[in-house]
């Protein structure tokens, strides 16, 4: 079995116990443990969190209008030749291809800029909804966790809820989703007699549409983040909420090309590896951390460095599996699943001392 090693976990004490004589010592009392609960509150800035979000919005804005740009280059390449792939090859193919690989690699820009704001974005209830439009909804067959969006493109089709806006653009430009891929052409880019994976000629009609409405989404939630101001009750739900997320990360992960090749299950996940986005995602969570572990030590000081501890040794097994992989080392689906089972019981652990601190200082989570 693969252990990670991470240093033990700490039980939470008491809070505030007190001492001396009844007549003298107040800070025992539940209005001295309120009290001193609201003057720890008040001292704990979370300026920086805010500052860490809208660097990053800033940034998926950016990466989102350089997509819809030459999304929109590439639909007037097509329009061209009235929309026929095979003329667009024929004629156009150096052009296709230039267009299509700096799309992907603006994909690869833009994703990392949104997970490693995930934990704030989808933990933070007042802006979570922007977390399943943009990377966690599913498509319309699963109506409880579906976008809400639909897609109506230029030639008049419309998409209803066809999942969230990065499933969309990633499968659209690496060609694993049939329905966004151009129709009755084979997109061999390089003209070498053959496609190889990563080779792939996207609906232009879908796509031009569907990074518009990416890019106008990111703008939203841009400006949501900007008239957002954090409060401690944000920052420790968006903790527990998030941190205990694990196994489902390395569920998609084992499903997806990295492990399972050509059978794999998930469509998604192929211009990077599951395993950075968890790194991405343990990396934002552990500056929200460092931002409220002034607060935590109020209940316990203790605890809240061996918290704070234990987290960035789950970022650091993260982090050290996502670069052996890059490097070569083929994990399996075993190791997937214990891999994935070790770091849910860890995160559990973690939320749940930032859960009984919660409690232990009087501040409410938002559920």
């Amino acid at each position: 079995m693969i252990r990670i090693g991470f240093p033990a976990l700490l039980v939470c004490g008491a809070l505030l116990v007190g001492c001396g004589d009844d007549s003298t010592d107040t800070t025992s009392t539940p209005a001295a443990a309120a009290a001193t609960a609201t003057t720890a509150a008040a001292e704990v800035d979370l300026s920086a969190v805010k500052d860490f979000l809208l660097a990053h919005t800033t940034s998926l804005e950016a990466e989102t209008a350089t997509l819809a740009e030459d999304a929109q280059r590439y639909y007037d390449l097509a329009q061209s030749v009235d929309f026929d792939y095979a003329k667009l090859l024929d004629e156009h193919g150096d052009e296709a291809r230039d267009l299509i690989e700096r799309m992907q690699a603006t994909f690869q820009k833009a994703n990392p800029a949104y997970e490693q704001m995930e934990g704030v974005v989808a933990g933070v209830p007042a802006l979570a909804d922007y977390d399943v439009q943009i990377d966690a909804g599913a498509d319309g067959s699963d109506p409880e966790n579906a976008v809400s969006f639909s897609i109506e493109t230029p030639g008049g089709k419309t998409f209803k809820q066809p999942g969230n806006f990065f499933f969309l653009i990633e499968t659209a430009l690496w060609g694993t989703e049939e329905q966004f891929a151009a129709a009755d052409v084979e997109p061999d880019l390089d003209g070498d007699g053959k496609v190889t994976f990563g080779e792939a000629l996207p609906d232009a009609d879908f796509l031009v549409a569907a990074t518009k409405d990416f890019h106008a989404m990111a703008q939203d939630l841009a400006k949501d983040a900007e008239a957002w101001e954090p409060t401690q009750s944000d920052a420790l739900t968006a903790l527990v909420v998030m941190t205990p997320t694990m196994s489902e990360y390395f569920a998609a992960w084992k499903n997806s090309r990295a492990i399972a090749g050509d059978q794999a299950t998930e469509s998604g996940f192929v211009a990077a590896s599951r395993l950075q986005d968890i790194a991405d995602i343990l990396g934002g969570l552990v500056l929200v951390y460092d931002n409220v572990r002034p607060l935590i030590a109020q209940a316990d000081p203790e605890q809240a460095e061996q918290t704070g501890e234990s987290l960035e040794a789950l970022q650091a097994f993260a982090a050290r599996l996502r670069d052996e992989e890059a490097d070569g080392k083929k994990f399996t689906a075993q190791d997937a699943d214990t891999l994935g089972s070790e770091a849910q019981d860890q995160a559990e652990a973690i939320a749940g001392q930032i859960t009984q601190a919660a409690e232990q200082l009087g501040i409410e989570l938002q559920a």
